[in-house]
């Protein structure tokens, strides 16, 4: 029962994180709209494609109609989340072999619309870039009132951000304590490169707080107690600072004398980890794709 329960309230503490993504991107810019999303992921397996899910759903409790598009051709996932089927995907409408209306799929959330693509399709990044795929995305804009876009990593594939420059904004997911800095820095970097419009970095697989989050207080050093323990907190946090200043200052002296040849040694592995990327992972849809999206 305690399970149960435990499961009941990470699936509603990630439902309100959405819907804080959400209206965090609405008042971003209230004056024009963001209507069209990339999520994007500096490596595979941060839990990208579960982020779209989420928000499409969240977009679509609102009121607001919402699209979900497969565009991540390589290693598709968003159809068995949804449990949805279509009978035809993006590569047939591109091509004039099927309608567009006939290969949207409405899913079992209400407004929530999907878009699936074919599987071993050829070229993703020549499809991606072309003007049919640049008028099918106008197309969809005029359609719904937001299309949402989960595409490859961007560290990885550079499908994203030549698809950021189509649409409003672009999210980038971040596994903290994970994934590398440099990863994320390049990642970023290769999107502004491409002129996107980078809204911000959304954090997974973060601690949830449960129940307790409503009595409980912050101390100065940024811990989390409960109510009845922020005196005993206090004096461990007083200890803590005094600690850590002593040791930071010893830190900083350290970094500084690293920092050279750490930036050489940090874009030499870099690069080796997005080859290492690239090469399992169109093979992972083969076996099933059950890792973090």
């Amino acid at each position: 029962m305690a399970k149960k329960k435990k499961q009941s309230s990470n699936a509603l503490e990630v439902q309100n994180a959405a819907k804080t993504l959400f209206a965090n991107i609405r008042f971003m810019s209230p004056d024009a709209p963001i209507k069209s999303l990339v999520v994007t992921s500096s490596v595979p397996n941060e839990g990208k494609s579960t982020c779209s899910v989420e928000l499409a759903r969240a977009i679509a409790t609102s009121g607001k109609t919402v699209l979900l598009v497969e565009a991540d051709m390589r290693r598709r996932t968003l159809a068995g989340m949804l449990g949805v089927r279509p009978a035809a995907g993006a590569y047939s409408v591109l091509t004039d072999a099927t309608p567009l209306n006939a290969a949207i799929a409405a899913t079992t959330t209400p407004n929530l619309y999907f878009l699936d693509v074919e599987p071993n399709i050829p070229n993703p990044a020549d499809i991606i870039s072309s003007k049919r795929y640049h008028k099918l995305v106008k197309m969809l804009e005029d359609t719904y009132d937001y299309v949402v876009f989960d595409t490859p990593p961007v560290g990885t594939f550079v499908d994203a951000a030549i698809l950021s420059t189509m649409v409003d904004g672009t999210i980038l997911i971040v596994k903290p304590n994970s994934t590398k800095r440099a990863e994320v820095v390049d990642a970023y970097e290769q999107l502004k490169k491409a002129d996107a419009n980078v809204l911000g970095i959304c954090a997974t697989f973060c601690e949830g707080t449960g129940s307790e989050y409503y009595y409980a207080y912050y101390t100065s050093s940024g811990e989390r107690v409960k109510a009845g323990d922020v005196a005993a907190a206090s004096g461990r946090s007083a200890a803590a600072d005094a600690r850590g200043a002593a040791s930071g200052r010893a830190a900083a002296a350290s970094a500084r004398g690293a920092a050279g040849s750490g930036a050489e040694r940090g874009a030499g592995r870099v690069a080796a980890s997005q080859a290492a990327n690239r090469a399992g992972y169109a093979r992972s849809e083969g076996r099933g794709g059950r890792a973090a999206r």
